[in-house]
């Protein structure tokens, strides 16, 4: 098959508007022991806040202003973030390199870490009770680890593809990359029900990476720029989150890689932090939510 080489900007536009579009999204790359190598957190200067006015007939658009900023393992292809007891995890695919892990935030140092065996795909990622429940893309395996000591407890079986995972308390919240979640019980991952993703009857696709935070539920669309924030109630976007510029990798290695997009968010729920990341990103960003002008 001839591949032709395009754009981010023009990949993003493509995969917005034609269901089905593909460039290669499981391509990760190795793992670092040593983590993101140099350097504590960095205190960013402060800036102006990015905020957009809502589109006419759309959710309202919100921007962002960056608290601070971490390393982060520039070869962690992220699938799957979280932090839960003062602690960060992460879940990172690419066949051969698929790993779960405890990372240091302030250093991006991984502090300890599980490989998965090379025909796994590592992506979403939950706790629940002691255990870290890590999806797998296309095998249909959801791991169950003791975040002790990272060893296997046991696993579950599921249909389709995995993306992105959340847990609102009650269920676990499954993305596939469509615009349809999936609740299904965390003890079985018995499907429990359904509802698709949509903003003014329009369908939302591509949802990836996945956080419940407040009652409501956070998800990176792939290959784009933005979150959006779900009623999972009602499959209803209420809201956008625009993160445009937060990161400029041209300067940065990899470089060109249309692969490299935002993915991965965590919520500290008791300091009431959110972190945001990207697939082999060098940076971690801990930013606070600006809405537009006039409210939304």
């Amino acid at each position: 098959m001839v591949r032709i080489a395009l754009p981010l900007a023009l990949l993003v536009g493509l995969a917005l508007v034609v269901p089905g579009l593909s460039c290669d999204r499981h391509r990760g790359s190795g793992p670092a022991l040593a983590g993101a190598g140099g350097g504590g957190a960095v205190a960013q200067t402060p800036e102006p806040a990015t905020a957009h006015k809502p589109a006419s007939n759309g959710a309202p658009v919100w921007g962002y202003r960056v608290v601070k900023t971490y390393p982060h393992d520039p070869r962690a292809f992220t699938q799957g973030l979280l932090y839960e007891g003062g602690k960060l995890y992460e879940s990172t695919g690419g066949r051969g390199f698929s790993t779960v892990r405890e990372v240091e935030l302030e250093t991006g140092r991984v502090l300890r870490q599980k490989a998965l065996s090379p025909s796994y795909f590592g992506e979403g990622l939950v706790m629940r009770d002691g255990q870290l429940i890590q999806l797998t893309w296309q095998e249909g395996t959801a791991f169950v680890w003791d975040v002790r000591d990272f060893g296997l407890l046991f696993q579950h079986r599921y249909k389709g593809e995995g993306w992105g995972l959340a847990d609102d308390g009650t269920r676990l919240i499954l993305s596939d990359g469509t615009r349809t979640l999936r609740f299904v019980h965390p003890d079985s991952f018995v499907e429990l029900g359904r509802v698709n993703v949509h903003e003014n009857g329009r369908p939302v696709t591509n949802l990836n990476e996945l956080e419940w935070i407040d009652g409501e539920l956070y998800a990176n669309v792939w290959l784009s720029n933005r979150i959006a924030v779900i009623d999972v109630a009602t499959g209803e976007v209420r809201r956008w989150i625009d993160l445009k510029g937060l990161i400029d990798l041209r300067p940065e290695p990899p470089i060109g890689d249309a692969q490299n997009v935002l993915n991965g968010i965590a919520w500290d729920a008791e300091q009431k932090r959110l972190f945001v990341t990207g697939k082999n990103w060098p940076k971690l960003f801990h930013i606070e939510l600006v809405p537009p002008a006039g409210g939304g």
